[in-house]
């Protein structure tokens, strides 16, 4: 007589797949800007983009890379063009777009839970009402757990771009490479959209990007990964798939790191 083997458990889905190939990086960080979240020339969250991008980086997730996520807030307030204009001041503009962030991880966070992918918010203000303050210690422990981490709030002081704030929790974390999601897949010599012949680069040094003064991130940003060796992917996060590919190590859009 055979005795019935015991039940397996269901596979966890916040746990990579053993049977896949080993990621690249061990802990990565995804910058989004807030324009994703919405239909072109549109602000707001749009649900259906939304879950795009929750889609793109919980399949991420499952490749084994520990994944953090800086969210934009460009889709719910533009608070630099309020400055500029003179509506208000600018740090008050600053602070609000940090406030526009905390929707976008709000609804991200959301969007990845009903996936099956844990995941937490963590914000640089104080907003514990719906968002744990950020520690970097508390934000390495979650990632340990396999939770995916959004970073919210920026660096919670005016002045700074998300950029800048990209840049800092990556260096906090030790991630081992910074992705910068973009509407283009790279960076080019000029911009494609203008020009025909513009010519995309599948590899930079830090040094080539700074004299040729191409815009990849804000020269704070940028310098820091740079200091700190955390090398910038930058691709087009709407193609399917390519988040989790660039993170098991496939060739898409433009790498720069040191020479």
């Amino acid at each position: 007589m055979t005795s019935t083997p015991p039940d397996q458990p269901d596979a966890d889905p916040a746990r990579p797949d053993t049977a896949a190939p080993a990621p690249r990086y061990r802990r990565a960080l995804l910058k989004i800007s807030g324009e994703a979240f919405s239909k072109p020339g549109n602000f707001g969250i749009d649900g259906d983009e939304l879950d795009i991008i929750a889609r793109e980086i919980a399949d991420a997730a499952k490749v084994g890379t520990q994944l953090a996520v800086v969210v934009g807030g460009g889709n719910i307030i533009r608070g630099a063009q309020l400055a500029q204009a003179g509506h208000i001041q600018q740090a008050t503009a600053d602070y609000m777009g940090m406030l526009g962030t905390a929707l976008n991880g709000l609804a991200l966070k959301e969007a990845l839970e009903n996936l099956g992918q844990p995941a937490r918010v963590l914000s640089a203000l104080n907003l514990s009402s719906v968002a744990e303050t950020f520690i970097r210690g508390r934000a390495i422990r979650h990632l340990e757990k396999g939770r995916v981490v959004i970073f919210v709030a920026g660096t919670g002081n005016p002045f700074f771009t998300t950029d800048s704030a990209a840049s800092l929790r990556a260096a906090e974390i030790g991630a081992d490479v910074l992705l910068k999601a973009t509407k283009v897949d790279g960076i080019y010599d000029r911009d494609p959209h203008k020009h025909s012949d513009a010519k995309r680069y599948d590899r930079l040094t830090f040094r080539e990007a700074i004299e040729q003064q191409l815009k990849i991130m804000d020269i704070t940003a940028f310098s820091m990964c740079m200091d700190r060796n955390i090398p910038v992917v930058v691709f087009n996060m709407k193609e399917p798939g390519h988040i989790a590919e660039v993170v098991r190590g496939m060739n898409h859009g433009t790498r720069v790191e040191m020479d």
